[in-house]
């Protein structure tokens, strides 16, 4: 096929895939037509000349990437897979019902869907992920393209991706911004200045191209140019015309997320919009059939606990030391971390396993969008850092939880218990933030055994979990031989007479064991449950404790009042009739000694033992 061939046959690939955008909105009603067609162009480069896939089989790990960061141009991306064969193409005319696959945004709902977007500024991230994936891991030649609105490249998140592909040398990752120019309300931020998206992508030590993205000899040679490109990302800035193709809504205000109407808008459109029957049909090319250098079956057994009863070690550390047993067990393990690894104790990993461990530094939305993009490739991510600042990183979790991402987070410094350093550094919220996530697990270990029998829990575990890691140092509780599941708890201390239930986790169920002694000196028994499940709560154990223990329970939790253990110990047992008492944070805490600290903000032995004696006496 000659040069001009393959142009025009292109450009015959670009009108069918407007056409199908504009028809697919016009039947659903609602949707983005104008922002398909100003990408219509690249993506049909793309799909039809650029890319290696087989259209056959999505999971292929030899098959480039392709990410639609801005994922209201779903409609282009779901014409793109139908025109290679793998979506009937009359399923176009589903988009957006309730029992079709073709969302309004992408999701993997749909197989040719990599990861969920929409949620803008999330796409650079996830591409990092994978593209990191393809040359320190897999060590494969797939190459990994995002595509992005020049809208959302106001997102901080973008460059802090830009910033990480940058540090790690991705040539095999390219981004391309769709510059329309127009926003959903205004004119983006640099409008047609388009000089100012390559001054910053090139700030950040990108290979940067500038093209008119509706010519296709410009938009051949910067793919041809970006395929040279050693030891750099590359960034395409194309500018486009949103609406293009379409003359009463090209580049016009007020056409975002609108759709033409069936009738005469939409014949008129499509008028506009003529096939070329007689183009030279073009082929998607296969992609190699290299051997990913991870297997991603591989497993051994991983090691048990090692240690005393009674031995002080905080779990953060332990947290560290079951990283070294979950690496060596499944080569699929990898870290990131964000700048905290003396803190979190991820550097025991690190030390051991550096090929496996990746530095994400203080960009902790970025942290999460990396290990979302690793996790679809087959890798089983350990994110760490202190618990408060995954608050930064919520909407990314969320988009996580869409994409159905099989990471693992780990925040330590939980509490008010890493006292001098403040509130800030507190992890007060992070339970409810985590809780709240659908389908995520949420564990709180008390010990270091249950923090190494909880992290190898995770590790086999496919979904988000949270794993919640305290800075002081605390006993060890159970033997090295004892066993955690998910759902479930651990009682601690029980007797017949037990006036009531305390429920605790973490730090507190120290406390509360401090706080059984004193009143076993009174003659005061009281239960005692270590929850290190927080979701799913041990229901089943919370009602068998409540019931045993006059309907009575205490939850105390180093966490702020809402949302928290508490919340979920009411949630298990509220339609029962059992009375729960919440000892938790109620205001903003303070810098202090951690001992001074619990005391002040009423979790500590002696505040439990007080609600105990004002309850039972």
């Amino acid at each position: 096929m000659t040069k001009e061939q393959l142009i025009e046959a292109l450009h015959d690939k670009a009108t069918r895939l407007r056409i199908h955008s504009i028809r697919s909105t016009a039947e659903a009603g609602s949707g983005h037509p104008t922002s398909c067609m100003s990408a219509a162009d690249i993506v049909a480069t793309l799909f039809f000349h650029v890319m290696r896939y087989d259209p056959k089989n999505p999971q292929n790990p030899n098959n480039d990437r392709f990410i639609l960061s801005k994922g209201h141009a779903a409609p282009l991306l779901y014409a793109a897979w139908a025109e290679a064969g793998a979506i009937p193409v009359e399923k176009l005319l589903t988009l957006r019902r309730i029992n079709s696959e073709l969302e309004g945004h992408p999701t993997p709902r749909c197989k040719w869907v990599e990861v969920a977007t929409g949620s803008l500024g999330q796409g650079l991230s996830i591409g990092t992920g994978m593209a990191l994936n393809a040359k320190f891991l897999d060590k494969l030649d797939y190459r990994t393209f995002v595509l992005m609105g020049d809208g959302e490249s106001a997102e901080g998140g973008v460059w802090e991706a830009a910033a990480l592909a940058a540090y790690y040398k991705l040539d095999n990752l390219v981004s391309i911004i769709d510059a329309n120019r127009l926003g959903q309300s205004q004119e983006t931020m640099h409008g047609s200045h388009i000089e100012a998206h390559q001054k910053k992508f090139s700030g950040f030590g990108w290979h940067t191209i500038v093209i008119d993205g509706h010519k296709f000899e410009e938009i051949l040679e910067a793919f041809e140019e970006a395929e040279r490109v050693k030891g750099q990302p590359t960034a395409i800035l194309a500018r486009t015309k949103k609406g293009k193709g379409v003359s009463f809504v090209e580049d016009k205000e007020g056409w975002h997320g609108k759709p033409l109407k069936k009738g005469e808008e939409l014949e008129r459109a499509l008028k506009e919009l003529p096939v070329n029957e007689a183009s030279s049909p073009v082929q998607v090319v296969k992609p190699s059939s290299r051997t990913p250098a991870v297997e991603k079956t591989s497993r051994q057994a991983i090691a048990s606990p090692e240690y005393k009863l009674g031995e002080n070690v905080a779990t953060r550390e332990a947290f560290g030391s079951a990283l070294i047993k979950i690496g060596a067990a499944d080569p699929n393990v990898v870290v990131i971390d964000g700048d905290t690894k003396n803190s979190t104790f991820s550097e025991k990993f690190m030390k051991l396993y550096p090929d496996r461990f990746f530095e994400g530094f203080i960009a902790e939305q970025n942290m999460v969008g990396v290990a979302v993009g690793l996790a679809n490739r087959g890798k089983v991510p350990f994110v760490s850092t202190f618990g408060a600042f995954f608050g930064r990183a919520t909407d990314h979790l969320r988009m996580a939880a869409i994409s159905r991402a099989n990471i693992k987070c780990v925040g330590s410094h939980c509490g008010i218990s890493i006292g001098e350093d403040g509130p800030s550094q507190m992890a007060l919220e992070d339970l409810a933030m985590f809780r709240a996530i659908p389908n995520s697990l949420v564990f709180y270990p008390s010990d270091a055994v249950s923090t190494e029998r909880l992290v190898a829990l995770a590790a086999k575990h496919r979904g988000m979990v949270y794993i919640r890691t305290s800075r002081p140092k605390s006993a060890v509780l159970f033997s090295s031989q004892e066993s955690f599941e998910i759902g479930g708890s651990k009682t601690l201390r029980s007797d017949v007479n037990d006036k009531l239930a305390v429920v605790a986790a973490g730090i507190t169920v120290g406390e509360a064991l401090k706080a059984y002694n004193q009143l076993a000196r009174e003659n005061i028994f009281i239960r005692v449950l270590d929850a290190y499940c927080v979701k799913p709560i041990d229901v089943k154990g919370l009602l068998e404790a409540a019931t045993q223990s006059n309907n009575r329970l205490i939850v105390v939790e180093e966490h702020y009042y809402d949302g928290g253990l508490g919340d979920a110990v009411l949630n298990a047992v509220s339609n029962n009739g059992i009375q729960v008492h919440k000892l938790a944070v109620h205001d903003v805490p303070r810098s202090g000694k951690p001992e001074e600290l619990l005391e002040h903000y009423g979790i500590s032995a002696d505040c439990i033992v007080k609600k105990v004696r004002e309850l039972v006496c």
